[in-house]
């Protein structure tokens, strides 16, 4: 089973700023369909920006215009830039590749909390 591995999440003040990051160790990355999701406890996991295997992206209400979602196939790397954090983005973070039904992977999570 590939696992996808996220780094970057912390703590942050409001206002700032986070850069996450997706390493999947899959061949041919440029075909996957890439996103990250996020999920507080006792809550559905939700998306928040995806990006798929032809550069289009797509991004949910709450985060648009403060974040941006880009991917470098040459390294197997999706990124996730947040700015203008908010205490509401508290979540964990997962990324998500997927090809088709049986392709389909996750990472663990990387907790992202804004608080002062």
């Amino acid at each position: 089973q590939v696992q996808l591995a996220e780094s970057g999440g912390g703590l942050v003040q409001p206002g700032g700023s986070l850069r996450l990051s997706c390493v999947a160790p899959v061949s041919r990355f440029s075909v996957y369909n890439m996103a990250w999701y996020r999920q507080a406890p006792g809550k559905q996991r939700e998306l928040v920006a995806a990006i798929t295997s032809g550069g289009s992206t797509n991004y949910a209400d709450f985060v648009k215009g403060r974040f941006t979602i880009s991917r470098d196939n040459a390294k197997n790397t999706m990124y996730l830039q947040m700015n203008s954090l908010k205490p509401e983005d508290t979540d964990v973070y997962y990324c998500n590749a997927r090809r088709s039904s049986w392709d389909d992977f996750w990472g663990q999570g990387t907790q992202v909390t804004v608080s002062s």
